[in-house]
């Protein structure tokens, strides 16, 4: 793919992009596609919104999307590009940004005169800066401590003080490695280790909210929900891909976690109940859990109502649903369906990404709690011979409801935005 600089192609407006050669093109394409990929927008809308940039240059292409590479092809044409591509990231700003862009160039608008300079100054956006992505991290770990019971205020001041550390840490280790497995393992052991220290001070309950809380905020929502997106549209190695990638940060996370505990001789206990809140106080939590996701995924702040407006209703429905007597994944699934059924058609009509509105309204809800106490169930089955039977039946329960939340989360999102999807894309065909 040419290289973005300032003397590249002078497109003066839509009549003269056909004039450039075809691999010229092909090149804009294919770094908008790159930008939309690589940043966490959902394939659906990066196919959709590559092909509609394809018809604004002349080209009748195709993008093939894969875990590490980009592919696209002319139709009727044998020549393929590819530009590599590891969609590991997470920043909505760029994806907004590339979308503002193609709206623009669409219209003929000033963006289509220097098209490639524009995608490659969209694909350099800075994430948020370091002290409002320190600032949303303790307040989303504290926010998720309320919303799973924290009883004490030190414990709270713990919980701020670990996720502000870890968030500095990983920032900090992004300026040395571009392994993006080492960051959630450092963070994870630091609150891992402050976590314990908590415990021999008696600063923590059994639940170990100063340990998990801190971890929670680094479970990867939108890699888990993409992936369930692929899947559901037989996009199977890239589906299959991005939950492996998912599962692999899960699981530094959750060395990160046990490893610090076990420094000072802590386990984290399986199957441990939570503890109810009233509603007023969990709702509120959720908006700012919400809202703290949204820095992490650097949505641009004019974004900023919807997710959390609607990720408060949904945790709503949640307590309810759960104080109606039904399992934590039927109220998972309410609420996210709730969010499906408002957000998607929200964001075809706005023009927001839904990954940027609809995943920051959910992710709080991601099992991590479960998944963690399920690996320390599985360490103690490893380590002790005398391991009870009760060990082992809470390390299965707390596996079986980590899978049936994300299931159900997934079909709670997935199957609206499906559906709104389908009609709305009929709606834009012709009449035949």
């Amino acid at each position: 793919m040419a290289t973005p600089d300032s003397s590249g192609p002078d497109y003066s407006g839509i009549d003269a992009v056909p004039t450039r050669s075809v691999p010229e093109r092909s090149d804009l394409v294919l770094a908008f596609a790159r930008v939309l990929h690589v940043n966490g927008q959902s394939t659906h809308e990066t196919l959709e919104a590559a092909a509609r940039l394809g018809k604004d240059v002349g080209l009748d292409v195709t993008v093939i999307p894969h875990w590490g590479d980009l592919q696209i092809q002319e139709h009727g044409a044998r020549q393929v590009s590819l530009v590599s591509a590891s969609p590991t990231g997470v920043n909505m700003d760029r994806v907004a940004s590339a979308m503002t862009a193609l709206d623009q160039t669409h219209a003929g608008g000033s963006a289509l005169a220097a098209a490639m300079e524009t995608i490659g100054a969209i694909a350099r956006k800075p994430a948020a800066p370091t002290w409002l992505f320190t600032l949303a991290a303790a307040a989303g770990a504290a926010a998720l401590s309320v919303i799973f019971g924290v009883r004490h205020p030190a414990a709270v001041a713990l919980i701020i003080a670990s996720s502000a550390a870890g968030a500095v840490l990983r920032r900090t280790l992004s300026l040395y490695s571009t392994n993006t497995l080492l960051q959630p393992l450092c963070a994870a052991l630091l609150a891992g280790i402050i976590g314990a220290l908590s415990v021999r001070y008696q600063l923590s309950s059994s639940l170990r909210l100063v340990a998990v809380c801190p971890c929670m905020i680094l479970v990867p929502g939108p890699h888990v929900l993409n992936g369930m997106m692929d899947l559901s549209a037989a996009r199977v190695s890239l589906g299959a891909a991005r939950l492996l990638y998912a599962g692999l940060v899960i699981l530094a996370i959750s060395v990160g976690l046990l490893v610090g505990l076990g420094l000072l001789g802590i386990s984290l206990p399986v199957g441990g109940p939570g503890r109810a809140v009233p509603l007023w106080l969990d709702v509120t939590a959720a908006g700012v859990a919400v809202a703290a996701y949204s820095v992490f995924f650097s949505t641009p702040l004019r974004m900023l109502g919807w997710p959390i407006a609607v990720g408060m209703l949904a945790h709503a429905l949640r307590w309810w649903t759960l104080a109606a007597g039904a399992g934590v994944a039927t109220g998972a699934f309410v609420a996210c369906l709730v969010v499906g059924l408002l957000l998607a058609p929200i964001a075809r009509r706005s023009h927001m990404p839904f990954a940027a509105i609809g995943f920051a309204s959910v992710v709080s809800m991601l099992p991590g709690v479960f998944l963690f106490r399920m690996a320390s169930g599985l360490l103690q089955l490893a380590h002790n011979s005398d391991a009870t039977l009760d060990v082992l039946g809470a390390t299965i329960t707390d596996g079986m409801t980590a899978l049936t939340i994300i299931l159900a989360m997934s079909f709670g999102v997935i199957v609206p935005k499906l559906v709104i999807d389908w009609f709305g894309d009929r709606a834009k065909q012709p009449d035949s």
